[in-house]
């Protein structure tokens, strides 16, 4: 699915689509995958290195992101502060917290800086910018521009509301978790206890009802609202992903068993646990199917999907290794 300009974003079955290019989303996932494994191969070396060439090439002077570039490497979009600028802050903030690896810190270091001097008007790009920025405060605490970042991602974040639809939005769309990811990273870090325990309690939330009949049911592609009953299909990986970020981080914070149920259950998910019993992932590539329809798999297997299913288990490894 690689080659020397990047990753490429979509696959027919096994084969990569080249004539759909690549993104600077799905380069920022591959970076955050490579970056939380504790040791790099030189393969997984190559791909940090050219997810950072991609990352950085993506943004220009003043830290705005470009997402889109067709197979024979040209931009196709203007550099915006949209969802791709909030994922390459949360892919190089990782790379900078995470890697073991003296250069790849550094360069993921050039251009964070200038891309967190931005602000979104977008809550999940301000949410994914939000963890790439509680990241870096995990090396470097007193960085002032990661601070006024998650300080301003903070305090635009809005809490459970009152009555039965406590979520913030008047529906589930995509990236669910992560709203309540952002505001558990940016409650911790910043010391606002009231801002983690409303993480806490939505991702509580989120858990409960994208759980059916003791597996994960997650909120499908259309979305979902106060009067939907599931399940409901197309259900992506890439949403059992960010349940399990979500997940990981509240355990990491609050110790509390439950959250490693939630990741135990996401990668229970990829094995077959859902709600068409059908698993969704072919251990013979090691690829992840791109979609949960309601008779099937949709048998694709893009990057989105298969670094899904790739951070999902990272999480689940490490959670096995906390326990033994």
């Amino acid at each position: 699915m690689t080659d020397r300009r990047g990753t490429f974003e979509h696959a027919l079955f096994t084969e990569p689509r080249p004539e759909h290019g690549y993104c600077s989303d799905d380069m920022a996932r591959v970076l955050i995958v490579v970056a939380r494994e504790p040791d790099h191969l030189p393969a997984l070396r190559g791909l940090a290195m050219l997810s950072l060439r991609f990352l950085q090439d993506a943004l220009d002077s003043h830290g705005r992101c470009r997402n889109r570039m067709d197979r024979f490497g040209v931009w196709e979009d203007s550099p915006a502060v949209n969802d791709s600028w909030g994922r390459t802050i949360w892919g190089l903030g990782t790379a900078v917290s995470r890697s073991d690896d003296h250069l790849i810190r550094h360069l993921a270091g050039r251009g964070l800086e200038r891309a967190m001097t931005q602000r979104s008007l977008w809550p999940r790009a301000m949410a994914f910018a939000a963890l790439g920025a509680a990241e870096l405060l995990r090396v470097d605490p007193g960085n002032l521009t990661a601070l006024a970042l998650l300080s301003d991602a903070a305090d635009a974040m809005v809490g459970p509301q009152q009555g039965r639809w406590p979520w913030p939005e008047q529906r589930l769309t995509y990236a669910n978790a992560t709203l309540p990811e952002a505001m558990i990273a940016a409650g911790s870090v910043l010391g606002r206890p009231i801002l983690l325990e409303q993480g806490l309690e939505l991702l509580g939330w989120l858990l409960a009802r994208e759980t059916w009949h003791g597996h994960l049911s997650i909120t499908p592609v259309g979305g979902s609202g106060p009067d939907d009953e599931g399940p409901g299909f197309d259900q992506q990986p890439i949403e059992v992903a960010a349940l399990a970020d979500a997940c990981a981080r509240a355990h990491a914070v609050t110790g509390d068993r439950r959250w490693a149920d939630g990741i135990t259950a996401g990668a229970n998910w990829f094995l077959g646990d859902n709600d068409t019993g059908v698993a969704m992932w072919d251990p013979d590539t090691g690829g992840a199917f791109d979609g949960l329809e309601e008779y099937g798999a949709n048998r694709n297997q893009g990057t989105e999907s298969t670094l899904a299913l790739l951070s999902t288990l990272q999480h689940a490894r490490s959670q096995l290794s906390v326990l033994q």
